[in-house]
């Protein structure tokens, strides 16, 4: 699962920069950032923060969104309240299948820059929070799905996201290992010459192969990890710079 990220505005910067274009970078920085809830050292997902996304009809420039994926089909507003807490995340397995996510698994599918992310550990009926990130410092690419949705109330247009899930690999399954789950899962975090494909607009049954065949464990061995201070609770500190840093906890052995 990732219900918990760090990313911060280089991060979220880093498809545009590839690409040289300093004045549509400005661009981003003026008019789209304060739209955002960036930069952001720790937040959850059922807070639904707005931050960028790119997309598959707009692969080099950003669009803001909020995290929680809200299907277009839902024609009410508490419906919706209630709805998205249940789309933070898409088993990446079942995205061509499962109603809320199959029409954006087709046609919409995004990526999320971030630092990192964190997960939770459980050890002697106490859970310890880590953080993971890649061990080159590089920006995470998570392959995302997102849908538009329009206000029945307002009429107003929401862009929304979900981020695509997959089956832990061997650092995850010792990380994530919640009593209450069958199986640990992790993000599905793209490699550099994976994330073109991934937007890559499916026209056939090849292309829909061709994405579902992406969605695998990124190598252990890239990634670093630590634990943190305490992300829920009175201890919970917030949305501070620092709280990714690493914090020893003596009664834990891992």
């Amino acid at each position: 699962m990732c219900y918990d990220i760090k990313a911060s505005l280089e991060s979220q910067l880093k498809r545009a920069k590839r690409k040289g274009d300093l004045s549509a970078i400005e661009e981003i920085i003026e008019d789209l950032i304060p739209l955002t809830d960036l930069p952001l050292h720790h937040v959850s997902g059922f807070n639904h923060p707005e931050l960028l996304i790119y997309t598959d009809r707009q692969p080099e420039f950003p669009e803001v969104a909020t995290w929680g994926l809200v299907p277009e089909w839902i024609n009410d507003v508490e419906q919706q309240k209630k709805f998205w807490n249940n789309t933070l995340n898409a088993r990446g397995e079942t995205i061509f299948e499962k109603a809320s996510f199959k029409t954006s698994a087709v046609n919409h599918r995004c990526i999320i820059y971030v630092d990192g992310f964190y997960e939770h550990h459980h050890y002697n009926n106490k859970i310890y929070p880590f953080y993971i990130h890649r061990k080159d410092n590089e920006p995470m690419a998570l392959a995302g799905l997102y849908s538009e949705w329009t206000n029945p109330e307002t009429g107003g247009l929401m862009n929304t996201f979900s981020i695509v899930t997959t089956e832990g690999n061997a650092v995850m399954s010792k990380i994530h290992n919640n009593p209450k789950l069958k199986t640990s899962r992790m993000p599905l975090i793209l490699l550099e010459n994976q994330e073109d494909e991934w937007l890559h607009n499916i026209e056939n049954e090849s292309d829909k192969i061709n994405i579902q065949e992406l969605i695998k464990k990124f190598p252990s061995e890239a990634l670093a990890f630590h634990t943190v201070n305490k992300l829920r609770g009175k201890a919970y500190s917030g949305n501070v710079e620092g709280i990714s840093e690493k914090v020893i906890y003596d009664d834990l052995e891992f």
